[in-house]
């Protein structure tokens, strides 16, 4: 009985990949009166409806849950294991992680998660492209935007798929049968349907309801994007004739779109989240959101609020809160993170990362609610001001006189570290007061899909690989790079220890009698040890051959020398400032081939097990137990010949 029970369950999903929302009329003998039928999908409405529910599930529905971080953002240089060992295995790429992914817990994302929803969302949108195609209509919501969706989400997932997996089976009809005899097409057949449904959805779709609609500027981002990809160095073997003509694509796509859609002024309006639908999730730097609301009619919602924060509600004076988030503690910022920022001249670090909180659980006389209770110092490795990475020395408050219970230092002389404990400044990008109680889970922040930020990383990326081919300088780059840095740096008069996010969202009167323990201020004096100024700073970069002193210390660490290797440092080093936890590092690393060097580098429990073969993902074992060829199960030998090398 358990042999067919898990017979089951791996034809089903194969039939998922096969199938999508297709349905074999005869699959059940009873008739159903109080659903919608397949025709359903032959009318204006079941198309529009059909395409709102095909759009949340392709850009939306992975935020309830984890896979995002364990596909997008564990095992890089940007992020480690947090103090909750759940998906430890995705970030170490330990004996666990292979076709099957060793479970810890009910929280571990099984190796088939993924996979799995992307195929599901390509069925729905194979529904949606036949459907919107066959039926007879003038209305251009079906006949374009409809249609313009379709390609746009099937080409999404399919971006997604052979960015983790590499050639993938490409399925692009609905079946009325279960189907269970799949191949893999390669990844240069993959990326030229990707690149052909983008085309389509370019050429159907306009540019009104940005970021909440997808749009003809999505259309031309995500087209760009896939150009980059299929000109990088994971596909070298293979892309040497389409190298060219793709990264000068990837330039006029993206001078396109950063043409509509202009950088917000200050970094920090992207995360001054106040209310669900607010103004900071319509800002014209926005190019695409996946959608989440307050109400309570909706289910799951953004949980991505959890993963990224310290377990601040453990330590002394401190209690759990709304505003401090329930802290998940999934993923904790690495040193390289800490250390490619220019801590007294970009502002990025101190409008991404929390590094203050105040007492919000007073116990004894001598602290009361407000005072400052935790302090992440974020100095430099030439700092010698202090002795102990969790620091037991008195540190005082200027602002209260009074000693804080909590600091903790990046750099001290016990070279113990911030990456051997779970204490750590939490991303607050995803920083979520609008919830409705302390301990729930469901968030209704959007998530930034695309913003132009990227877009002009894209576009400087594009011209560094110009250059290697003879077709531009690597000095073209630069007004790229330094349209984003100069957005980057503090403007004249502007308050260097200001801060902000989505916590503020709630009052200061604390929920459920909780005092708050938000404080819109930062511990960029303290980790600096700089006097206060309101100058502007600058971050241009002059020179390819001047680069900044914290790109230097990269570029030396992994070995670089050439003028190429130096500069696709620099725009892999600044898409982490600009970019860091937005679910954009893993593929950035795997496509250019640096994820082992960096992993190994700057991850310290990836590094002893990363391998060259990490770069691509392994295919589902669940997969590959539901395959047939030639009516029959696949072989051990023909599923080892179906997975990637290595697993």
């Amino acid at each position: 009985m358990k042999n067919y029970k898990k017979r089951y369950i791996n034809l089903m999903l194969v039939a998922a990949l096969a199938l999508g929302t297709s349905c074999n009329k005869d699959f059940l003998d009873e008739e159903l009166t109080t659903a919608y039928s397949k025709d359903y999908y032959k009318t204006e409405a079941g198309i529009q409806a059909l395409a709102i529910g095909t759009t949340y599930q392709v850009l939306a529905a992975e935020f309830q849950r984890e896979v995002p971080l364990t596909s997008t953002e564990s095992g890089t240089d940007e992020f480690h294991a947090g103090g909750d060992p759940s998906n430890w295995t995705w970030n170490s790429y330990a004996s666990g992680f292979n076709a099957f992914v060793t479970v810890s817990n009910a929280n571990t994302v099984a190796a088939n998660t993924n996979w799995d929803n992307l195929y599901i969302g390509i069925g729905n949108a194979n529904q949606l492209i036949e459907s919107a195609t066959n039926i007879v209509s003038t209305n251009d919501a079906i006949k374009k935007t409809a249609l313009g969706e379709g390609y746009f989400l099937r080409a999404f997932n399919y971006l997604k798929l052979v960015s983790q997996y590499g050639g993938v089976p490409l399925k692009l009809k609905t079946s009325s049968t279960v189907e269970l005899e799949f191949t893999r097409a390669t990844p240069q057949q993959v990326l030229e349907q990707v690149i052909a449904d983008f085309k389509q959805a370019y050429d159907l779709l306009g540019n009104a309801g940005a970021p909440a609609k997808i749009t003809k500027d999505a259309a031309a981002h995500y087209l760009a994007k896939s150009y980059l990809v299929r000109a990088s160095e994971i596909n070298d073997e293979w892309n040497s004739t389409t190298k060219t003509a793709d990264l000068q694509q990837v330039v006029t796509l993206s001078d396109e779109v950063i043409s509509h859609h202009p950088l917000a002024s200050n970094f920090d309006n992207l995360w001054n989240y106040t209310a669900a639908d607010g103004a900071n999730e319509k800002l014209g730097e926005l190019i695409l959101s996946a959608q989440f609301n307050a109400s309570a009619l909706t289910t799951g919602g953004n949980q991505q609020h959890l993963y990224f924060l310290s377990t601040y509600d453990q330590l002394p004076q401190m209690k759990r809160n709304l505003a401090g988030g329930r802290p998940f503690s999934r993923l904790a910022p690495t040193y390289f993170v800490y250390d490619v920022f220019d801590h007294v001249n970009d502002s990025r670090f101190w409008k991404s990362f929390q590094t203050k909180s105040i007492v919000n659980n007073k116990s004894g006389s001598y602290y009361v609610n407000g005072d400052l209770g935790i302090m992440y110092v974020v100095n430099s490795s030439t700092d010698t001001r202090f002795a102990k990475t969790k620091n037991t020395d008195a540190i005082i408050y200027s602002k209260t006189g009074k000693t804080i219970p909590s600091v903790y230092v990046a750099y001290a002389a016990d070279h113990v570290g911030l990456m051997a404990d779970v204490r750590f400044p939490s991303l607050s990008k995803y920083m979520d007061g609008n919830r409705i109680d302390l301990s729930n889970i469901k968030g209704s922040r959007d998530i930034t899909l695309a913003r132009s930020a990227d877009t002009y990383l894209m576009a400087a990326e594009a011209k560094i690989r110009l250059a290697k081919l003879g077709s531009a300088t690597f000095a073209d780059a630069l007004p790229y790079i330094n349209t984003v840095r100069s957005r980057a740096a503090y403007k004249s008069g502007e308050n260097r220890a200001a801060y902000v996010d989505g916590s503020a969202a709630y009052t200061t009167t604390g929920q459920a009698g909780i005092p708050i323990s938000y404080i819109p201020e930062n511990s960029y004096y303290e980790s600096n040890n700089i006097a206060v100024s309101t100058a502007s700073t600058s971050l241009t970069i002059l020179s390819i051959s001047a680069l900044p002193a914290e790109d230097m210390a990269v570029i030396t660490k992994l070995g670089y020398s050439s003028d190429y290797d130096r500069m696709l440092c620099l725009v892999l080093n600044e898409r982490t400032r600009e970019l860091c936890g937005e679910f954009h590092r893993w593929q950035d690393l795997s496509r250019t081939k640096t994820l082992v060097a960096r992993a190994k580098a700057y991850n310290i429990e990836a590094a002893p097990n990363i391998q060259d073969y990490h770069n691509l993902r392994p295919i589902p074992q669940t997969f590959l137990d539901g395959v047939y060829a030639n009516g029959r199960p696949l072989t051990a030998a023909e599923k080892d010949a179906m997975q990637n090398p290595g697993y």
